[in-house]
């Protein structure tokens, strides 16, 4: 059975980092693509970045409001993905979800993109 499970969300102050995992079993994770989300308190999730799988040839997505302070990266000996967070903000306080798509990023900020998702861990950037 495929599972997802995100780790390493905390409390931080502006301008700190995390990194966050998100750990795979059931199926290697660079068969697909793997998107992180988040959603904040009163907010819709949206989608921060993808990583398509390893045989699409394509490159990582980011959203605008993450693009240089985040970076998506798998580890495929250990079936891991990461999103390396630096230079956090108050805004970037959310719950953070990993999930599983198809091959390519093409779609993932639709949540209908997602086949299965992790059950977050929460990041809270203190001003």
């Amino acid at each position: 059975q495929l599972q997802l499970a995100e780790s390493g969300g905390g409390l931080v102050h502006t301008g700190e980092s995390l990194r966050l995992s998100c750990d795979a079993s059931g199926f290697p994770l660079d068969l697909k693509a793997i998107g992180w989300y988040r959603q904040a308190p009163g907010k819709a999730r949206e989608g921060v970045s993808c990583l398509p799988s390893s045989s699409s040839g394509d490159s990582a997505t980011y959203a605008d409001s993450v693009q240089g302070r985040f970076t998506i990266s798998r580890d495929n000996r250990k079936n891991t993905v990461h999103l390396q967070m630096n230079g956090l903000k108050p805004e970037d306080t959310a719950v953070y979800y990993c999930a599983v798509g198809s091959l390519y990023c093409s779609g993932y900020t639709s949540l209908a993109w997602v086949d299965y998702w992790g059950k977050g861990t929460p990041v809270t950037v203190s001003s």
